[in-house]
């Protein structure tokens, strides 16, 4: 009798220790290419979702070389989830390779998708100006050199939509949908999360709007690779950087040479790190035209913990930074008034005045199949 109570205990406690695992197992397994991506689905997912980065905080999309690890783990994935546009070219063959067959979010379909044309000292001079067209993505007829690009090609459009928080929300409403056809049955917990973050990135995108407005217009702001032009263009901040959008691409004497020129010619106060590419660009920069380095801002990953750990505390971080180098009291009712966001309807992702109004969504349908 008293092995049978023992034998009963003992199977009640195994059940129980088996919980946990069996509650893992019924969250929806999310792969994402790299880290900002992540902490989208994790906003998104809460609690129905166990997310996986094949690219982690501080590193490196542009350069990664996948693991078969990886391959393993999407062969496992409820629902993979990439940036698209070619920011990841390692992660379509990841796929083919994986012989993944689920739901497959590509997080930039259906965002206002920006032109780059190649690398040229002029950097986004043109982003965020009324008289920018968008229908050929102006970077007017600025004589881009390509160079650096031959590994990793960008192709013509510029994959950093994240760095605008009102494409930060097609981004979320992507990730959403994708959930929603992984786990059907956790629809209305995805869209009531959706919803919420939608909110939060609005309130940091009037937030930006504040501080950035600060800023004169004129000023130029240094970084180590291509990355800023959605965020130039959104927030009404001139980019230069010595290289192109990949962090592959190295510059050019001739290209760090002309880039001293524009600095010295133009308003530039203060050079910025970036926390996944090299300093030394920017260190040499530094050293040869006597400017501060003013921070560090976040591109293309998280850090590994701090503010700039979550999406929007990235953005916020970037923000701060750049107001606190560059900020002038009083410029805020000057400069930056003509990006209108008393007119920016997050509802239709317009940017007013910016003439995103003309923009082709292109539109490829949701998740394509393997």
């Amino acid at each position: 009798m008293r092995l049978a109570h023992a034998s009963a205990a003992l199977i009640g406690v195994s059940t129980l220790l088996a919980l946990p695992a069996a509650f893992a197992a019924e969250r929806v397994q999310v792969v994402t290419s790299f880290s900002i991506l992540a902490d989208m689905v994790e906003n998104v997912g809460g609690e129905h979702v166990e997310v996986t980065s094949l690219v982690g905080p501080d590193s490196d999309a542009h350069v990664y070389s996948p693991r078969p690890t990886d391959a393993r783990a999407l062969a496992e994935a409820d629902l993979v989830v990439f940036n698209g546009l070619q920011f990841e070219g390692w992660m379509e063959r990841l796929i083919d390779a994986s012989d993944y067959a689920g739901p497959l979010v590509t997080t930039t379909e259906g965002i206002r998708k920006l032109a780059y044309h190649g690398h040229d000292d002029h950097g986004h001079d043109d982003h965020g100006h009324d008289d920018h067209g968008h229908d050929d993505h102006g970077h007017d007829d600025h004589g881009h050199d390509d160079h650096g690009h031959d590994d990793h090609d960008h192709g013509d459009q510029d994959p950093h939509g994240w760095q605008d928080l009102a494409m930060g929300q097609i981004y979320v409403t992507n990730i959403r949908d994708g959930l929603i056809e992984a786990d059907p049955d956790n629809e209305a917990a995805y869209r009531e999360n959706a919803e919420r973050y939608i909110a939060e990135i609005q309130a940091m995108d009037e937030e930006m709007r504040r501080l950035l407005g600060e800023i004169p217009a004129s000023t130029s702001v240094i970084t180590g690779h291509d990355s800023f032009g959605y965020f130039a263009n959104a927030y009404g901040l001139r980019f230069l950087s010595p290289v192109g959008l990949s962090t592959e691409a190295e510059p050019s004497a001739a290209n760090m040479a002309r880039l001293i020129d524009v600095i010295r010619e133009q308003n530039v106060q203060a050079l910025f790190h970036e926390n996944m590419t090299s300093p030394a660009i920017i260190n040499q920069l530094a050293e040869e035209t006597g400017l501060p380095i003013a921070g560090t801002l976040y591109a293309d990953a998280l850090a590994a913990e701090g503010e700039a750990s979550t999406y929007l505390g990235m953005m916020r971080h970037n923000a701060q930074t750049l107001h606190d180098a560059l900020a002038q009291p009083g410029h805020g009712d000057h400069g930056h008034d003509d990006h209108g966001h008393d007119d920016h309807s997050h509802d239709d992702h317009s940017h007013d005045d910016h003439s995103h109004d003309d923009h082709s969504h292109d539109d490829h349908g949701h998740g394509h199949r393997h």
